[in-house]
């Protein structure tokens, strides 16, 4: 090592007067370098809300004859979410935004596709807000109901309104605490269903569930593997909050599908076998099942706990989507106001529960979803084929691809592609053409979207994939500069000497 040279750089540096406009990340605001691989663990283990997929996972491999068939949908969707996760891999090595797939896409694709991109993951993500949301307050009701405290009418919208604000709060208070909080409540729940799943096998007491979505069994089930799936990406969101960005959210997105997958295979498996009876008889038949109060406390506890995670860690995510659009100003500026002492987005998160409240008081968790979930699945592998077709893309414009990161998203894109289709077909031959109207809809959101920014505010649509970026302070004084170029991006430049 030239020690001589460090020794009259850091010399230079001493002498060296810090510039009086310094420049910094557009992203600086949400504060840098705070989270660690264990708080990004909990982030994105949250918004998949594992402990709950788990119990519907046994619950339509019980109840469903499909035997191995049904394994291998969740096997095959798991393995496609591990090829996204090496296409989303391909961006997170290179670059933090907290833009998450939104970014990622806007340096693969076009802007009409960037533009596509948002509204799909603002679909998606407040979709599934929604939905757990809303089974957050009924399981929280049913937590009361089984403890002896029976409520009346509109319980549920009150526990739902309360679960917001408990959210809301904890989400402002900083994604630190947030996030270690969540990730200690799934751990303790996964350890009581992962338990209860490998009990002796008990017969099932209750009838066979069904389902009314415009698809078959099979494929509604691979779908609804890449919902319980959904948001293990969502770690992305705060490369600029981690303290090493480049290696642990990487790290993270590639960890956490396989570990969840894993987890849904193991569910699938031992509700195929009937293993998975006494969990599902303590939460789905209470104690009128046979089993013990004790026990069916202890599941309802930490399902409602889950879910609550859940509409935590999306709360987290879509704020910070939601603030990166609008520090690019595709939306409402207010959003990117950050609160002055725990540098969360708090305008975004207040938005963000505000609408996923709001459509809890429409959606029935006592009813069967299906279709409900239909339309947000397309939302999302919508989104995941698009990032898996920008990595293709993006790797290409720089010269980087090798053949494995070739293969991985050819093979992510067509298999995204192929779940479209034949979502679309089935949909088509069971009449529900309100699916394809939906999925042309979504399709067609960018060109319409990028119309009218055209109009109204041109500028934004050339701020479109702003990222972290190296500010004054990351720079040894001396040894560069930072200058703002004229189309906003901070550049270095030789430093200036004799001053």
């Amino acid at each position: 090592m030239n020690t001589s040279a460090l020794r009259a750089a850091l010399e230079q540096a001493a002498l060296t007067e810090r510039p009086l406009n310094p420049v910094y990340s557009p992203l600086s605001a949400l504060g840098r370098k705070q989270l660690t691989p264990f708080d990004l663990l909990g982030q994105s283990m949250s918004t998949m809300a594992p402990a709950t997929c788990m119990v519907f996972i046994a619950l339509w491999m019980s109840t469903f004859t499909v035997g191995g068939a049904g394994l291998v949908a969740i096997v095959g969707a798991t393995f496609v979410m591990t090829l996204v996760a090496f296409c989303i891999r391909q961006f997170t090595r290179r670059l933090a935004a907290s833009g998450s797939l939104y970014s990622f896409v806007a340096h693969g694709l076009g802007k009409r596709a960037t533009l596509t991109a948002a509204a799909v993951l603002l679909v998606g993500y407040v979709g599934v807000s929604i939905s757990v949301l809303s089974n957050a307050g009924a399981n929280l009701v049913k937590v009361a109901d089984v403890s002896g405290l029976h409520l009346g009418t509109g319980s549920v919208t009150i526990a739902s309104v309360l679960v917001a604000v408990v959210v809301v709060s904890i989400a402002i208070r900083g994604v630190r605490f947030a996030s270690r909080t969540i990730l200690v409540i799934e751990i303790c729940t996964l350890v009581l269903i992962t338990t209860l799943l490998m009990r002796a096998p008990v017969e099932l007491d209750m009838a066979n569930t069904s389902t009314n979505a415009p698809i078959g069994f099979v494929l509604f089930l691979a779908m609804q593997t890449v919902l319980s799936l959904a948001g293990f990406e969502s770690a992305a969101f705060f490369g600029p909050e981690a303290r090493t960005p480049l290696r642990s959210v990487t790290r993270t997105l590639l960890v956490s599908p396989l570990l969840v997958g894993a987890l849904y295979v193991f569910a699938g498996w031992a509700g195929m076998t009937g293993h998975a009876g006494t969990l599902l008889n303590a939460y789905f038949g209470g104690v009128d099942s046979g089993a013990s109060l004790l026990l069916v406390m202890a599941v309802n506890i930490g399902v409602c706990s889950s879910w609550i995670a859940s509409t935590l860690g999306f709360a987290q995510a879509g704020s910070r989507l939601l603030f990166s659009m609008s520090i690019e100003k595709i939306v409402p500026s207010f959003l990117d106001r950050v609160h002055p002492r725990f540098r969360t987005p708090w305008a975004a998160v207040t938005l963000f529960v505000g609408v996923s409240l709001f459509g809890s008081l429409w959606h029935n968790p006592d009813h069967a979803p299906d279709n409900y979930d239909v339309v947000i699945e397309i939302a999302l592998v919508l989104g995941y084929t698009m990032v898996s077709i920008a990595a293709l893309r993006f790797l290409g414009r720089i010269s980087e691809h090798t053949l494995w990161t070739r293969m991985c998203g050819l093979c992510a894109a067509a298999a995204g592609s192929g779940l479209l289709v034949f979502a679309v077909v089935d949909t088509a031959r069971s009449g529900a053409w309100a699916y394809i109207a939906w999925f042309v809809a979504l399709g067609a959101s960018g060109t319409i979207w990028h119309l009218f920014l055209r109009w109204f505010r041109p500028e934004s649509i050339d701020a479109i994939g702003v990222f972290d970026s190296v500010e004054t302070a990351d720079l040894l004084p001396g040894s560069a500069e930072l200058e703002m170029s004229a189309a906003g991006k901070p550049v270095l430049a030789p430093p200036r000497h004799g001053r």
